[in-house]
This record gives C-alpha cells, sequence and structure tokens, in this order.
C-alpha cells in the first residue's frame, strides 16, 4: 500500500487529504524528478471546476517554481487534453487536478510524464519518497527559480485535434445531439467540438459554479441526460463526467449505452476497416462475460486486467492493442490519445453511426449483457476484511456454487475505503444469491 498515491493519482477530501502542504510537496518532488537537461524545465497545469482547484494549483506552482520549473495554467481542460498538451507543448511534465466523478469536497492531482502517459507505479513510489524526504537543500537558487503564466487558446488547439480524429470530409449535419458536461473541464470543449462538426446541440451540465459537479449531471447520474433526449427527442446522448475522460451514450429511446457497448461498436468498425493493430481489445475484469462472448463470435480475443485505465493501457502499449478500456466509459484509443478520452469515444461512435446511417440503438445494442451485480461494502480504516477467514471461505464457496456459468469478482476500491463485490452469470437469481452472501460475509468482518 502506497502512502499518496491510488489508482488514479493522488485524491481525497479537499484540505482534509489533499492539503495546500501535500500540493506543494508534490510540486517540488515531481519537479525535482522531472527537471531534466539544461533547457528551462516547463510543467503543464489543467483541473476541473471544483472551489478546491484554485487552493491546489496555487500550491502546486508554488512547489514547481520553487524547484525551477516554468508552469503553464491552461485553466478548466478535460484530463485527455492536459496529457495531449503536455506532449505538443513539448513538457517535462503535466498535471490534472481533478477527482474525475467524485463530489466537488473530493480532489486529486494526476501526473503525465513528458510522452502524455500517466507516470507508472515506480516513478510515483519515487515521487512518493522525495515527498516525504527533507528538499530544503535541493530548492532553486534565487536567480533559478520557475515563472507561471496562464496559456490561452489551449481550448482551440484541443477542439482541432479531436475534429481531425473523424474520417476527412465526415461531418454530423442533421443530428441533434445532447451533451451532458457533468459541469466539469469539458463544459466549453465539448458543445463547442460537436457544433463545429454541424450537429445540432442541446447541452446540459455547463454551468459550473465550484459545487454543482457531477451533481445530479454527468455519467455517473445520467437520468438528467435520458430525459433531455426524450424531451428534445434527439438522435442521441453524451454524457461525460468531471474530468470528461470517461463517457456514456443515451439513444434515441433513452437507454443507457455503458462502455463495454462503446468498444463492441469500435472493435467490429475498427476490424471491418482493418484499424485494430490486434485481433482484439483490452479491459477490465468488470466488463460484462457478454462482450467477451460477442467478440468471440469476431474472430476478436478480450484481454482482462485489473481495474484502473492505468493498467488497461499499460497492457495495450506492452502488447500492441489500439482499442481498450472500461465498462464504466473509459475508452481508450491509442491511436489518438493516451488515456482515457470521452469526447473522442463519442465522435467514434458517431462516425460509425453517420456511416451506416442507423439508429444509434441499433448501433449500439451488439450484445445482451449477462446479469451483473455490484455491490459495495464501506470499511472502516486499519480493517482489512478480505483478510478474515470468514470470508475467504465465503468466497470460495461463492465460486464453487458459480461454477463455469459466469465470473465473481471481490476487489478493494483504489480511490476509497470500499470492497466492491461483483458476481455475474446467465442464472439471475444464482448471481443475486451469491452476491448477497458474500457481502453478509464483508459486512460482518468489516464491522
Amino acid at each position: 500500500m502506497r502512502k499518496y498515491f491510488g489508482t488514479d493519482g493522488v485524491r481525497g477530501r479537499a484540505n482534509g487529504k489533499i492539503t495546500p502542504e501535500l500540493a506543494l510537496k508534490i510540486g517540488q518532488a515531481a519537479g525535482l524528478l522531472f527537471r531534466r537537461g539544461d533547457h528551462r524545465n516547463r510543467v503543464v497545469i489543467g483541473k476541473d471546476t471544483r472551489l478546491s482547484g484554485y487552493m491546489i494549483e496555487t500550491a502546486l506552482i508554488a512547489g514547481f517554481t520553487s524547484v525551477g520549473m516554468d508552469v503553464l495554467q491552461l485553466g478548466p481542460m478535460p484530463t485527455p487534453a492536459v496529457a495531449m498538451l503536455t506532449r505538443y507543448m513539448r513538457c517535462d511534465l503535466g498535471v490534472m487536478i481533478s477527482a474525475s466523478h467524485n463530489p466537488f469536497e473530493d480532489n486529486g492531482i494526476k501526473l503525465f510524464g513528458p510522452d502524455g502517459f500517466k507516470l507508472s507505479d515506480e516513478t510515483e513510489s519515487e515521487i512518493e519518497a522525495l515527498i516525504d524526504a527533507d528538499l530544503s537543500v535541493r530548492l532553486a537558487a534565487s536567480g533559478a527559480l520557475g515563472r507561471a503564466k496562464r496559456i490561452e487558446s489551449v481550448h482551440a488547439r484541443y477542439i482541432e485535434f479531436a475534429k481531425r480524429t473523424l474520417p476527412r470530409r465526415l461531418d454530423l449535419d442533421g443530428l441533434r445531439v445532447v451533451v451532458d458536461c457533468a459541469n466539469g473541464a469539458a463544459y466549453k470543449v465539448a458543445p463547442e467540438t460537436l457544433w463545429e462538426l454541424g450537429a445540432e446541440v442541446i447541452a446540459i451540465g455547463v454551468e459550473p459554479d465550484g459545487f454543482n459537479i457531477n451533481r445530479d449531471v454527468g455519467s455517473t447520474a445520467p437520468a438528467a441526460l435520458v430525459a433531455k433526449v426524450r424531451e428534445r427527442r434527439a438522435d442521441l446522448g453524451i454524457a461525460l463526467d468531471g474530468d470528461a475522460d470517461r463517457v456514456l451514450i443515451v439513444d434515441e429511446r433513452g437507454q443507457v449505452v455503458d462502455g463495454d457497448q462503446l468498444m463492441a461498436v469500435v472493435a467490429r468498425s475498427w476490424r471491418d476497416d482493418g484499424r485494430l493493430a490486434q485481433p482484439g481489445i483490452v479491459a477490465t475484469i468488470m466488463s460484462n462475460l457478454g462482450l467477451e462472448r460477442y467478440l468471440g463470435g469476431l474472430g476478436l480475443g478480450l484481454v482482462r486486467t485489473a481495474v484502473g485505465d492505468r493498467y488497461v493501457l499499460e497492457h495495450m502499449r506492452e502488447h500492441g492493442f489500439n482499442l481498450g478500456g472500461e465498462q464504466s466509459g473509459h475508452i481508450i484509443l491509442s491511436d489518438y490519445m493516451t488515456t482515457g478520452d470521452g469526447l473522442l469515444a463519442a465522435l467514434q461512435l458517431l462516425a460509425v453511426v453517420r456511416q451506416q446511417d442507423r439508429p444509434v440503438s441499433e448501433v449500439c445494442h451488439c450484445f445482451e449483457p449477462l446479469p451483473q451485480i455490484l455491490r459495495n461494502v464501506r470499511y472502516g480504516r486499519g480493517h482489512r476484511p478480505l483478510d478474515e477467514d470468514t470470508v475467504v471461505t465465503a468466497i470460495e464457496a461463492a465460486k464453487q456454487r458459480l461454477g463455469q456459468a459466469g465470473r465473481l469478482v471481490i476487489r478493494p476500491s483504489g480511490t476509497e475505503p470500499v470492497i466492491r463485490v461483483m458476481a455475474e452469470g446467465d442464472d439471475r437469481s444464482l448471481v443475486a444469491s451469491i452476491v448477497d452472501e458474500v457481502v453478509d460475509a464483508v459486512e460482518k468482518a468489516a464491522a
């Protein structure tokens, strides 16, 4: 267990775990680790729309400039845009201040290397060691301190980049699209991109006030988008999360389409076009067994990794895959982007809809998902319920009952003190019974 970093950077309650002091130390530690060469080292910083972003950004700037790094401030921008601009602006490091789909009280710090990829576990461990070290003797001399400045027109650069991922001469004329930006980082760039491509755009979740990010909007709360799609008789809805690295789709009937179905659509399209780098895709242990069976019918494989888009991407890079993602809507299109990008994934779907000239409900219903039940059990700090003998016994018994007819996945969350219990199979009643038994055992152990 690491002290600061989880599965997606450093995350926690603003002014609780994520304090100005910690942000300052992260800036100094990461700055020292990535201060390489004789040139003026630069770091680019983006953020979402949380109130605490001002505090954390200011502290990070102090940390980076104190070790001699120049800081380029982007303001509110999607996480994938920060990753892209880190590369395109030839920076030594990229930082995104966001807690993704969490409520406004939380915040986080995600770090990208000069190649635009999230840092490895090993590099994050090096930063952790520096955070806890005495860095006073390694600070920059008075004349070598860094400078900070805000960069304008970065929104236009990302919008142009996103548009160029579509086939040439393909536009969205005639499509009515509702886009829900979760009052988050994409509240400007997502509607503008869709409008420039010719769509009729109805935007919701585009009035951030520092407190309302992800509140009853976005990919974790799609009910508002479903209602708006039905009200406006739109062709589809697009739901992003707070930092726009994940997406869910709502079809013209108001049905929610998750990341598994989106990966199936793109995989089939790219296979037909000869664009799949490998005969398969990469997903996590949480993706539905129905996706695996569907891909098998296409002659494609499904490789599973631990939960977290970083682990999906690591496997993709190591084994040459160019499509992967998570059921939650992190879709990684590595031909274009070094991390999950909700807007780019939505554009790929729109390209298929336009090319096939079929309703979204038909395009996106690739397979019938197997019954899948997920429940969370919260536990207190210091408890380790999965180590208890009663829990181990319950899990083994559940696996025996399920047999080859499905899957059972039990894992601790990487971002909060929660045990996630998921089971799926052809028999819904059996799946429900198994989840209830395991949850009951975990709850008793966590009490």
